[in-house]
């Protein structure tokens, strides 16, 4: 068939601004195949900023790279679990004892998963002091629900960028907000069932019975036996340097944590750039589709893709800023990376020993989708979070200084003062 020039010409202007165009504007790209515009969405949106680099390493490569690296990220996690085991059980009850308070325990996930910008990580990091002792799955269920809320403000922050623009601010703004209504109702919902009946532990405990056996037993997971030896040789190093004791127990920790959150940087790097066209076409295909269960399968698939909810959250920023996506459509997409990021923390509990930590892994599994029942798939509950973002964020176009005030105000202030004061 053949097209006229008129109708494959491509104009250069910002891709904002095409997203932003009406179906008629002239300026919008047009496919080869017909004369209708058709916003086209970058990958850059999508998937975040490309990595500027000159080398691009094959499709098979870069997936043997993340092979290796998610072997590092288990030898990382096995090397936290040994640390603390190293230190002994007076220096791990100092150390977590303020964690027997729930309230406490929710606001050091809030905080930790603020301090290395990923809840994926602390979840792992959660797993680690589980599989050793310093932590049991009552204190440790609170955290996971902290690490729901701390993950948030990263698209919250993304938001603030289009801060100077009224329209686009309160779109982005809401949007972002909206995973911040969801996962803060679902913690004050969830938490009080789960401290008189345990409804996310229980559940979580006997799939782990099941699985692998009761608490209390050693788990002989083959992963453990695979990054074993690693482990011993980093035990090793520090010994021949000197350290002993909980100086060792220590660097072993700090190490770990290291090796954890720098793995997962670049796993998720690598599956970004791995995903990157599969990415852009769901995301359109999504658009034309509407949200719901369509939308939040994406938001799950996306997120155990990349291995960051952060990512597939703040994708959808600038799309409902710039009123390509729905404040509706977007809601669900954010669900569903809820549910796709604890995958890294059941793949951290492979590396452990204990039962008790895939019993944490698969509570941050079990509450996530509860809290989809109770707030999305309920009629009554679906529209809350909704509504309350869209509040939010009128008010926050007329006072700018309340969006700063919310930020931090909701994840750092507030967090410290119940860690200072009931800690």
């Amino acid at each position: 068939m053949k097209v006229s020039r008129a109708a494959t010409r491509i104009t250069k202007v910002s891709d904002a601004a095409c997203l932003a165009a009406p179906t008629s504007a002239p300026k919008c790209r047009l496919r080869e195949y017909g004369k209708t515009p058709t916003p086209l969405i970058p990958s850059d949106a999508i998937v975040g900023q490309q990595d500027d680099t000159k080398t691009v390493l094959p499709a098979p490569v870069r997936s043997a790279f993340v092979v290796g690296l998610i072997y590092l990220f288990l030898v990382g996690v096995s090397s936290l679990e040994t640390g603390i085991k190293i230190m002994g059980e007076d220096t791990q009850e100092r150390l977590f004892s303020a964690v027997s308070n729930p309230i406490v325990a929710v606001c050091i996930g809030v905080l930790g998963t603020i301090l290395v910008q990923s809840s994926s990580a602390s979840t792992s990091v959660i797993v680690g002091l589980v599989a050793s002792g310093a932590v049991g799955v009552d204190q440790a269920v609170p955290m996971v629900m902290g690490a729901n809320i701390g993950t948030t403000v990263t698209n919250t922050l993304v938001s603030l960028g289009h801060i100077r623009q009224s329209n686009e601010f309160r779109r982005a703004f809401a949007a972002a907000t909206v995973h911040d209504f969801f996962n803060i109702l679902a913690v004050t919902t969830i938490l009080p069932l789960e401290l008189a009946f345990g409804v996310i532990s229980r559940p979580a405990e006997a799939i782990s019975e099941r699985l692998v056996g009761s608490a209390g037993t050693e788990w002989k997971s083959p992963i453990k036996a695979w990054v074993k030896e690693p482990v011993g040789w980093l035990r090793d190093l520090w010994e021949a340097l000197g350290a002993s004791g909980n100086l060792q127990g220590v660097l072993m920790v700090l190490t770990g944590l290291v090796i954890i959150l720098a793995a997962l940087t670049f796993i998720t790097r690598n599956m970004r750039s791995l995903v990157a066209d599969r990415v852009e076409r769901s995301v359109n295909a999504m658009l034309s589709r509407g949200g719901g269960a369509v939308a939040l399968l994406l938001g799950l698939a996306i997120t155990v893709a990349v291995q960051s909810s952060s990512i597939t959250t703040s994708i959808l920023i600038p799309l409902a800023g710039a009123g390509v996506i729905s404040l509706r459509n977007a809601y669900p997409v954010t669900l569903g990376a809820n549910v796709g990021t604890t995958v890294t923390a059941l793949l951290a509990s492979l590396a452990a020993s204990s039962p008790e930590s895939l019993t944490v892994a698969l509570a941050h599994t079990t509450f996530n989708v509860f809290g989809i029942f109770l707030l999305y798939v309920i009629p009554i509950a679906r529209d809350v979070p909704v509504i309350g973002a869209t509040r939010l964020a009128d008010i926050a176009v007329e006072r700018r200084v309340v969006a700063i005030a919310y930020v931090v105000g909701l994840f750092v202030v507030l967090p410290l003062l119940v860690v200072a004061v009931l800690g």
